[in-house]
């Protein structure tokens, strides 16, 4: 039988959400969340930080350690399936860094309830302070049905709970809420400074977080719909609720690499999945590639999507993302050739000397 978050059938759509006495109401946003969404330390402006994926946790630190040795400002870690835990993962990272922030792009939410996030962050939070930056996502159907067995019902309406939960009892240090899918009464000893951001893939994600969330993590997203879509439905999400818009982080797939059939090799080797699961499938149809519905990626979706090239070509991809109205990039490093290993580090420093120049 299928695990399913218990719905009380007495709620009604709209959570009632109760602060404690002495509380600021969290809806629209205090100054202690503009703080965190504009200008805060933890969410500058135009920062180019790095995915760093491995096989083991020993390789996962190295590459997190490695990335600060090359100066490069931000690491994020992907937790998928039954793979390596990010916030664990970060837990160790954080004790053997010093400068590097530490983001999640992102954690599934419906294996964990939002409390026991909570719990990890603040571990992360005292450990790296002012490091930490926790993304949230539903995930995909596939991976929580047949991994999980959860039924993947209404992924917007749990996300939205859950983030309203984590913000809450992160950023107020109490929670009492009664939702239609969660349930959290608890307190913390302290508030913790920690953006909480969310995935998002088409308009409806992306209004939801322009409304609630810190930012919003897109993924092999083309920029021109970053640019159309994306941006003007985190407008009116922002509107609607009152409060500025938080910022884009673009998550993108990058390659330095100087031959493009090499490229798309390694496209349709490491991202063939990602063409496979119905909600990339209708956020490219909806950017103007009907070919996606295919389920593989053509050479056009593959030059929209994937900063590649020589190291002038790639840097002037991300300028572009930028020039979209991305506030932060996500690099996801794509190794191409037959030198895997020498094609990771090409684009690792290509991305510290993106760093290096827009520190100065």
């Amino acid at each position: 039988m299928a695990l399913r978050h218990r719905v009380r059938p007495e709620c009604s759509l709209n959570a009632t959400l109760t602060l404690r006495a002495g509380a600021i109401p969290l809806w629209p946003a205090d100054r202690f969340d503009r703080n965190l969404m504009n200008g805060g330390a933890l969410m500058d402006q135009k920062l180019v930080g790095v995915v760093v994926s491995a096989p083991d946790s020993a390789g996962m630190l190295a590459g997190i350690e490695h990335a600060e040795q090359l100066g490069i400002p931000a690491a994020w870690l992907t937790t998928g399936g039954t793979g390596i835990d990010a916030l664990t993962l970060y837990a160790a990272a954080a004790v053997r860094t010093t400068r590097i922030r530490l983001g999640t792009s992102i954690v599934p939410i419906l294996p964990r309830h939002p409390l026991v996030v909570v719990q990890q962050v603040q571990v992360l939070a005292q450990l790296a302070p002012g490091r930490f930056r926790l993304g949230l996502g539903p995930s995909h159907r596939p991976t929580m049905e047949a991994t999980f067995g959860f039924d993947f019902l209404a992924p917007l309406g749990h996300l939205r709970e859950y983030v309203r939960i984590v913000k809450t009892l992160l950023h107020r240090g109490s929670v009492d809420f009664d939702g239609r899918y969660y349930r959290a009464h608890g307190q913390i000893r302290t508030p913790v400074e920690v953006p909480v951001m969310a995935s998002a893939l088409q308009r409806k994600s992306f209004e939801f977080c322009g409304e609630e969330a810190d930012g919003a993590i897109s993924w092999v997203c083309p920029g021109v719909y970053l640019r159309d879509v994306a941006l003007p439905a985190m407008h009116a999400g922002a509107e609607k609720a009152g409060r500025p818009v938080p910022p884009l982080l673009a998550h993108a797939p990058v390659c330095v690499h100087n031959k493009p059939d090499e490229v798309r090799a390694a496209v349709h080797q490491q991202l063939a999945n990602y063409v496979r699961l119905p909600f990339y499938v209708q956020m490219l149809t909806a950017a103007g590639f009907p070919e996606a519905a295919s389920r593989a990626w053509s050479d056009a979706m593959i030059e929209a999507v994937v900063l590649s090239g020589e190291e002038s070509r790639v840097a002037d991809r991300l300028h572009e993302l930028f020039s979209f109205g991305a506030a932060e990039i996500l690099v996801s490093p794509l190794a191409a050739g037959s030198d895997r290993a020498a094609s990771l580090e090409r684009t690792l420093r290509l991305v510290a000397e993106t760093a290096k120049v827009g520190a100065t």
